[in-house]
């Protein structure tokens, strides 16, 4: 993989799929609802921050442990859907404004 493509996935939002500059860290199972081993880690995905603010904006961490804790999940859940069409319309260096559902 060369230096290019690997930045490119780097910087690349696991939802909306859109090359961003800025990339959040999202643990699929909520710290908070996690029974963690020690030395375990947690399942993360690489999320822009308008998907990550939507998605706990519309989701509790109790819903992300049960029903959403993977990246398919995410994406077809309805709720998402119309968020995720849009967002993969607007310019990925313009701040995005997230609203509850």
């Amino acid at each position: 993989m060369t230096a290019e493509v690997e930045i490119e996935a780097r910087n690349r939002c696991e939802l909306c799929e859109r090359k961003v500059s800025q990339i959040t860290i999202h643990h699929l199972v909520p710290r908070s609802q996690a029974k963690r081993r020690k030395g375990s880690t947690l399942p993360t995905a690489k999320l822009c921050p308008p998907c990550h603010k939507q998605l706990h904006a519309l989701f509790s961490n109790r819903d992300l442990k049960m029903r959403y804790a993977g990246i398919e999940e995410l994406k077809a859940a309805p709720e998402m859907q119309k968020f995720l069409n849009w967002v993969r319309k607007q310019d990925p260096n313009k701040r995005v404004r997230v609203k509850s559902a």
